[in-house]
């Protein structure tokens, strides 16, 4: 019974401080810091007039529908056009995108017919980039005017590394089930992100919009299925900061149903399974100190011990609501009364009903049974490392008109962020 009792407690400890209790920790230490005039100070001058030679980095494949909109996008920022760089990748396109990037003699277009996957083609064009900065950003995602400004003035300071920016779900297309849930995830984890780089460094960029010094980079295995988690934490690695910089704003439709955003997440947790593995030595308190915690409690939990806690804590309340009643009657009515939810609200979704009382449970649901198959797909090798592009929301077809005035309404939201 004691036994019972351990597991049970050391299971909630675990699932409760990876899911919130790191970032209640992390607020209380922001705060205390304050409290005590010891908050981490800004070295970089957003007065100084500090203007880089960048490249806006883009891997795009077979992006047809959204590479119009990019173009624009990218060709509005506000950055010396001088100084702007922007290149496109597009290794195995083969559905016009390609010519029609050629058209643009301010773009420079690198292309090989053969498709060997994402990190492939950012590892060739590397070799291009001879800018000091490097940006990545994804070809349907737009960013607000000032990003590249918002990102660069963070390289005043020789210890910061790389800047990432602030991922976005548009909010018009949140009425969906996956873009609420979606919605809802992204804006905690930039809240989560916010205490990281305030406390030490970001654990891991999202590839819409990040940023690195080009020197630092280091080429990344071809078969390396989170190429922006892997990039960026080893430039943590070399011992320099990853800033997070939520006015650098990339904005993004979510998945286009469940279905997509549910073989997006399986990725994501195969690839973070590989990462963990490939980055071993980023486990070793002793060597990396802060780095480590970071890294531990804010992903590693996630892809590992968590979801195994939780189907575990499910269990063993079980058997000791039986037994001891009490307080494990209580909590065993509030986990069935959660999952019930959760399975509700994925069969509601599944007929696009949304009810705003199911989308939290559903999507935490979601997550922690795409870990389950993200593992099992890594350990039988089944992830494929080539693209698998999510259907996004505004990925319909439009007529000209429509589509026209449907992207300068995505702007004037981008711009709101």
């Amino acid at each position: 019974m004691t036994f019972l009792k351990i597991t049970f407690w050391t299971s909630f400890a675990l699932v409760f401080y990876a899911y919130l209790g790191y970032g209640i920790i992390l607020l209380m230490v922001q705060k205390l810091k304050k409290l005590l005039g010891r908050d981490r100070q800004e070295t970089s001058d957003k007065s100084l007039k500090f203007e880089p030679e960048v490249t806006l980095l883009i891997a795009a494949y077979n992006e047809k529908a959204h590479v119009p909109e990019k173009i624009r996008n990218s060709l509005s920022l506000d950055y010396p056009r001088d100084k702007l760089n922007i290149m496109f990748v597009t290794d195995g396109s083969d559905d016009g995108s390609v010519e029609m990037l050629q058209q643009y003699e301010s773009i420079t277009v690198l292309h090989e017919p053969q498709r060997r996957g994402k990190i492939s083609a950012i590892n060739r064009a590397m070799q291009h980039v001879k800018t000091p900065i490097v940006i990545f950003t994804d070809a349907n995602t737009n960013l607000n005017t000032t990003a590249i400004r918002e990102i660069v003035y963070h390289y005043q300071d020789p210890s910061v590394g790389g800047v990432s920016g602030e991922k976005r779900i548009d909010p018009v297309s949140q009425h969906s089930v996956s873009g609420a849930g979606e919605g809802l995830y992204w804006r905690y984890e930039s809240f989560l992100k916010r205490l990281d780089s305030n406390l030490y460094t970001v654990v891991g960029a999202a590839g819409e919009l990040f940023s690195i010094r080009t020197r630092l980079f280091e080429r990344v295995e071809p078969d390396t299925i989170l190429d922006d988690f892997i990039i960026s934490l080893r430039i943590a690695k070399q011992g320099y900061r990853v800033i997070y910089e939520p006015n650098a704003c990339a904005l993004e439709s979510p998945s286009f149903s469940l279905k997509d955003e549910m073989t997006r997440k399986v990725r994501i947790c195969a690839g973070g399974i590989q990462s963990i593995i490939r980055l071993g030595d980023l486990l070793n308190p002793f060597r990396y100190r802060m780095l480590t915690i970071q890294y531990v409690s804010h992903r590693v939990l996630r892809w590992t011990l968590a979801p195994l806690a939780l189907v575990l804590m499910l269990i063993v309340n079980a058997d000791l609501a039986v037994r001891e009643g009490g307080i494990y009657t209580l909590v065993m009515a509030g986990q069935l009364m959660f999952y019930s939810f959760a399975s509700l609200g994925w069969h509601l979704a599944n007929r696009k009903i949304r009810i705003k009382l199911f989308t939290t449970p559903m999507y935490f649901g979601m997550m922690n049974v795409a870990a389950y198959i993200g593992f099992v797909r890594y350990l039988r090798g089944k992830q494929s490392v080539l693209w698998e592009k999510a259907n996004r929301a505004d990925a319909i077809t439009q007529e000209p008109e429509e589509l026209s005035a449907m992207i300068v309404r995505k702007e004037e939201r981008v711009e709101q962020c």
